[in-house]
């Protein structure tokens, strides 16, 4: 699904070089569960941002199914990212003045045509992550875990290729952080790619497959067992 060859960055703020990722080479079958883990700094944000369209490499190809990005322009790749990849972030990123249920729906505002489906779409997904009854609450109303059950939902509405999953247990307790994670386990299990970022080895534990970067680099690329 995904194909990396080459993969580097380089930011130029008030004419100073800063590279972060440097000759990145990966390739992710579809339905891998992948964890990016590695000290702060490391580029993981960078790879993911990458990863998810929010940013271009300075040099390298990024083939996303057989089709590579690298050369699209900024339009074309609005129109893959929401279509083909679904978000999930530490800070949730909900909208406090709309209920849940509308939350859930954003996606679909950047969907032409808009599926007749959507509603029932939406209230399906959140009732596969518990929150059949809090639908027309406001995020303000709702746990942290929650509001991150709320952002899984909204990820999945379109029914995305890959799930990109940037630290979604950060601002978590221990329970919420199982009840989120169970959820990914249950998104994996039923065949989606999932690659998510994180700094915690307990966390990375549920993924099929370990990346670690150090220093912009690839330090190491474990496969583990089911």
């Amino acid at each position: 699904m995904i194909e990396l060859s080459g993969i580097e960055k380089t930011y130029h703020t008030g004419g100073v070089d800063t590279p972060v990722l440097h000759g990145i080479n990966i390739s992710i079958e579809e339905g891998e569960f992948v964890a990016l883990m590695g000290p702060s700094g490391t580029g993981k944000s960078t790879l993911m941002n990458i990863l998810g369209l929010l940013d271009r490499p300075t040099a390298g190809v990024y083939k996303l199914a057989g089709q590579d990005l690298t050369k699209l322009d900024d339009n074309k790749l609005s129109t893959i990212r929401n279509k083909r990849v679904g978000f999930v972030f530490q800070l949730f990123h909900l909208l406090p003045r709309v209920s849940v249920l509308q939350n859930v729906l954003l996606p679909f505002l950047y969907t032409d045509p808009y599926p007749t489906d959507a509603r029932d779409r939406a209230q399906s997904l959140l009732k596969g992550v518990g929150l059949q009854d809090r639908m027309y609450f406001k995020p303000n109303a709702l746990s942290g875990g929650q509001q991150q059950r709320v952002a899984i939902a909204r990820a999945l509405v379109n029914e995305p290729a890959l799930i990109l999953a940037d630290e979604p247990t950060g601002n978590l307790d221990s329970v919420a952080s199982q009840e989120i994670l169970e959820i990914f386990d249950r998104i994996h299990a039923q065949g989606r790619t999932i690659v998510m970022v994180t700094h915690e080895a307990e966390i990375a534990a549920h993924a099929s497959r370990v990346i670690t970067l150090k220093d912009g680099c690839i330090a190491s690329d474990e496969k583990r067992g089911s």
